[in-house]
């Protein structure tokens, strides 16, 4: 969920919970791919039918090629989270993460959020 749509349907905490959460998840399926890949080398065996190794060989590129996903996926979405976090605190009353969206703009990935306890508006780019 981007963050102009995160602010209209929830809060900027609930947003950032559910990027965090997403962030894990990422994180989870990326140590699954990792028992994965130790398991499908576990498996390979020289004496083995050229099948079979033909298909410990896919299993290994297959949990490689999500894992790397996974891993390349985990880190975006936490840094991306933790780049709006640094911004979302309001400079006149240092209110962290009580804002409301007031204005998007798309060509320069900026939204315009306004503090809930003082009305300060800022600008925070995503």
């Amino acid at each position: 969920m981007t963050l102009p749509d995160g602010l209209r349907k929830h809060s900027f905490r609930k947003w950032y919970e559910r990027e965090l959460f997403s962030s894990h998840a990422h994180m989870l399926l990326l140590f699954l791919c990792t028992i994965g890949l130790l398991a499908a080398m576990e498996v390979y065996s020289k004496s083995a039918p050229a099948l079979d190794q033909v298909i410990d060989v896919l299993a290994v590129i297959l949990f490689t090629a999500v894992g790397v996903w996974s891993l390349r996926r985990y880190l975006y979405l936490l840094m991306h989270a933790e780049r709006v976090a640094n911004q979302a605190v309001c400079a006149q009353c240092e209110t962290y993460g009580r804002l409301s969206l007031v204005d998007e703009d798309p060509a320069t990935s900026q939204v315009t959020v306004r503090c809930k306890k003082c009305e300060h508006e800022w600008p925070i780019s995503h």
